[in-house]
């Protein structure tokens, strides 16, 4: 994947969230400014990959407690110049949880969530923003999660419960879109 396929990714996905289409533009005017948008040293800020990881009855979503950030996540990080952000979706799910990648499913090749956030200055590095990209999986719950050292814990918590853990409008606006896949309801307009 080239930032043109992101770039054809982006223009592909639409949303109902009006905070959200305003990620999308920015994420789409960031990655057509700077070809090297997948390097974690741009500063201010580069694209991340990220994954809302469901159970099989998507009554379930994998949060990790992130050690640096001493915050609760889904999985994922920086593309580490890898182009291909659907590769490192799946690639930090891998590595984040110690689970196989053979028992990672990626739901739909298209963008499940785009988010824009700040993360603030540290010992690890100045305060930059990460234009996250962010793909639906499915891991079987009934896998056991070995984790990695880069996270205090991490846990299936019940679809409803995910927003007490991180309270991110992004959290919300995820937890809404899965309800969305378990409940399907037609809008109709009056």
């Amino acid at each position: 994947m080239h930032r043109n396929e992101l770039l054809q990714l982006l223009n592909e996905y639409e949303t109902h969230v009006m905070s959200e289409a305003g990620y999308i533009e920015r994420t789409r005017r960031f990655v057509a400014a700077h070809e090297d948008c997948f390097h974690s040293e741009l500063l201010p800020g580069h694209v991340t990959g990220s994954a809302w990881v469901v159970s099989p009855r998507r009554d379930q979503v994998l949060m990790l407690h992130h050690k640096k950030q001493d915050q609760w996540f889904q999985p994922g990080g920086h593309a580490d110049r890898d182009s291909d952000i659907r590769r490192v979706a799946l690639r930090e799910t891998h590595e984040e949880t110690g689970i196989a990648p053979e028992d990672i499913r990626l739901v739909s090749d298209r963008i499940f969530d785009v988010d824009i956030h700040t993360i603030p200055a540290s010992q690890h590095g100045p305060r930059h923003v990460h234009y996250d990209i962010r793909f639906l999986l499915e891991i079987d719950d009934s896998i056991p999660v070995p984790g990695n050292d880069e996270s205090h814990d991490i846990l299936w918590v019940p679809l409803h419960l995910a927003p007490r853990y991180n309270n991110n409008l992004s959290t919300h606006r995820m937890v809404d879109k899965t309800r969305r896949l378990r409940n399907p309801v037609q809008m109709v307009k009056t």
